[in-house]
């Protein structure tokens, strides 16, 4: 066929196209979950790349201790309260907070909204949408690491920052919604499901069917992650954890800390993302949370956390100048 043929179907193909936009809408009827979202081998579908972003918080205000579940008007004044209380242009210029904060807003995406069922936490198992009491042992990890953020111990060296800080991992797993850079990219093939992480920019790599996970002697920063599907839910289950080094664990668990993921697709643009933790060493009990992950368009582009990156070489001289001025 030749150029100009090609080029008069085209023509004609956007006349047509321009008809139907002229054309009465038709109903539409959303497809049902046993036929959408397939890949092209069948298995359900979760590419693409999505957010967690959330104002909603992990656990339930005391304030809302009777009330799971806001009303509109509740939730649309929640809201904006919490907008506005994490606004970082409110602070007092030139004021130690905000130094310590360093970035203005135009750097925070936290987002404006809670999770769309209006609930007060996304906890939902305990139904007070709390965390389990921690145990003796949890408590005293959670003193140290306290004493350790409020500079109570001067650093000796970069191994006693957290892992953020060494640019290793954002945090531990499960991810929850932070200030920013809450986006991930879900790639699949026959048999894997990989899961890039905007920061710091790791790929988790989960096989999928029943491959034991490796001994209990390798441990990794994101554990060893082993999934397979019930029905149109991804279910991973992930172990071998690690403790080297601070926040490197998750809400103070330890290395031993088993993690069960569900990634359902509900809808073209939401997957319902639950997570449940147990620990005997930590919680008295394990726990659930529940929140969506909201298709984004566009790309996830690399977190150069290295690139420039001062922070450490600055904290540790000021460390070593606070000892010489303490003696």
């Amino acid at each position: 066929m030749s150029a100009a043929a090609i080029a008069t179907l085209y023509v004609l193909a956007l006349v047509s196209v321009d008809a139907q936009i002229g054309a009465k809408p038709q109903p539409q009827t959303k497809p049902a979950p046993s036929t959408s979202w397939k890949t092209p081998w069948g298995d359900p579908d979760l590419r693409g790349t999505w957010s967690n972003q959330t104002l909603t918080p992990l656990e339930r205000p005391r304030e809302f201790a009777d009330k799971p579940v806001l009303t509109e008007a509740e939730a649309a004044a929640y809201e904006k309260r919490l907008v506005d209380a994490g606004n970082v242009d409110n602070r007092n210029p030139g004021t130690v907070q905000d130094v310590n904060l360093a970035y203005n807003q135009v750097w925070w995406d936290r987002g404006n909204r809670i999770v769309a069922d209006r609930r007060t936490s996304l906890i939902v198992d305990p139904p007070d949408g709390r965390i389990p009491p921690l145990t003796a042992a949890a408590q005293k990890r959670r003193e140290d690491d306290r004493k350790a953020s409020d500079g109570e111990r001067f650093a000796a060296s970069w191994l006693d920052f957290d892992v953020y800080s060494r640019c290793i991992i954002r945090s531990a797993l499960p991810r929850l919604s932070t200030g920013y850079n809450n986006n991930y990219e879900i790639v699949q093939s026959p048999g894997v499901v990989s899961i890039v992480q905007e920061q710091m920019h790791e790929t988790r790599i989960i096989p999928i069917g029943n491959s034991p996970h490796l001994p209990s002697t390798v441990r990794q920063w994101l554990g060893d992650s082993r999934g397979h599907w019930e029905g149109h839910t991804l279910v991973v289950e992930t172990t071998n954890f690690t403790d080297d080094g601070r926040g490197s664990t998750f809400q103070y668990a330890t290395k031993n800390m088993k993690l069960v993921e569900r990634f359902t697709r509900i809808s073209d643009r939401t997957i319902d993302y639950q997570f449940t933790v147990s620990d005997p060493e930590t919680w008295t009990r394990p726990w659930t949370a529940k929140l969506p992950w909201n298709r984004i368009d566009g790309l996830i582009y690399e977190y150069a956390c290295h690139e420039g990156n001062l922070g450490l070489e600055h904290m540790l001289s000021a460390a070593r100048a606070a000892e010489t001025k303490s003696k």
